[in-house]
């Protein structure tokens, strides 16, 4: 079998597929795309496709390896996104051409469910719980919300007050009914990230996501040591050489690669695999669309360490498109008491609806996340 062609099809709301084809007529789909620089990445794998034309797809780790170390420079999340998605539809080929869920290549599956969690939107305590109320009504019941709106290097006391008031009036509606973890974003400084954490712990939320930019990880361990609260971290990371260094740092007590960043499924299997060496768990970031997703959960059925799944099922980005619409065995991807069950069709596990991929791919936006400034003008972290 020989790979003969690769297209890329940007779609809303902010995602791009891929579509791998062989000589055999076999075909593999994955999601390779960085929010708001789809067209850098589609750049990126068509370059990357000069390696892989007239080779046998069955050889991930070979070019994976052509991928990354064929080129002098490496790394960074448009390469690195690139060679995610061409290693997520080479996953879907082998698994296809064999017959079998690519969770069953890679060891067999340790659990029989997958914990789901809902990203919530808002920017007032009045809409988070009109969201929380809306996807609890579908069976959900973790949660991942912001921890704060953007935040100088040193604030005041009004914008902690905000923040914490949010997660307050959270607690008073819901009690312990549901589980949140708070997303700062890689909004807060350091000496802001110390203040927040301390002033949140009452309220036990179940992790706090990037405390501070991965620019900035020699301060997962610093903060880590203040608070008894689970330190997350990973979105923005995009190798095993970068998780390397912070799970030997420590600190972290939750790493997030994303499956659609972080070098695909043959990456973030070595991930998990040492962050479970370090006693950290895994929770794969997924905003993104239906395959990132359903790699994602092949990598979560193979590891032992994997506690969450993040899905994006009605999240407020998703304009013009949600989770599933491109998704044509819809029912497979159904959760029951809040998690997923492992998807049993080979490759992936999803059947793409190609015509309407087409068909939506021709007049795609570009997705751009907003631009903040603070009150003096200079840009804020979103």
């Amino acid at each position: 079998m020989k790979i003969t062609r690769l297209t890329t099809y940007r779609l809303p709301p902010r995602w791009m597929f891929l579509k791998i084809e062989t000589d055999e007529g076999v075909c593999g789909w994955g999601e390779p795309v960085i929010e708001g620089r789809a067209r850098s990445v589609e750049a990126a794998v068509q370059e990357l496709g000069d390696y892989l034309i007239g080779q046998d797809p069955a050889r991930i780790n070979d070019l994976w390896q052509v991928m990354y170390r064929g080129g002098f420079y490496r790394g960074g999340p448009i390469l690195m996104s690139a060679i995610a998605g061409i290693d997520q539809a080479l996953w879907d080929i082998k698994g296809k051409t064999l017959g079998v869920p690519v969770w069953q290549l890679l060891g067999g599956q340790v659990r029989d469910r997958m914990k789901a969690y809902s990203w919530v939107g808002g920017d007032r305590p009045a809409e988070v719980i009109a969201g929380i109320e809306t996807l609890r009504a579908i069976g959900i019941d973790t949660f991942k919300l912001n921890g704060c709106a953007e935040m100088s290097l040193i604030d005041n006391s009004r914008a902690v007050d905000e923040a914490v008031n949010t997660v307050a009036q959270i607690r008073e509606v819901f009690g312990n009914q549901i589980e949140f973890g708070l997303d700062f974003h890689g909004r807060v400084s350091a000496p802001m990230a110390k203040i927040l954490i301390k002033e949140l712990e009452p309220y036990r939320p179940l992790f706090i996501e990037e405390p501070v930019l991965a620019e900035q990880a020699e301060y997962y361990s610093r903060l880590a040591a203040q608070t008894h609260l689970p330190i997350a971290a990973g979105e923005r990371m995009y190798s095993r050489f970068e998780f390397k260094r912070v799970l030997a740092a420590g600190g972290l007590a939750i790493v997030q690669p994303d499956l659609s960043h972080a070098g695909g499924i043959t990456e973030c299997v070595k991930i998990a695999a040492m962050a479970e060496a370090y006693d950290v768990g895994l929770a794969p970031h997924c905003p993104l669309g239906p395959l990132a997703l359903a790699a994602c959960l092949q990598v979560d059925f193979v590891s032992h360490n994997a506690v969450f799944q993040e899905q994006s099922m009605g999240i407020h980005y998703n304009q013009g498109a949600e989770l599933l619409d491109y998704v044509v065995n819809k029912a497979d991807f159904a959760m029951h008491t809040g998690s997923f069950a492992p998807l049993m069709k080979p490759g992936l596990g999803v059947e793409i609806d190609e015509a309407l991929v087409i068909e939506r791919s021709r007049d795609a936006p570009d997705w751009r996340n907003p631009l903040w400034r603070h009150a003096d003008g200079a840009v804020a972290e979103w």
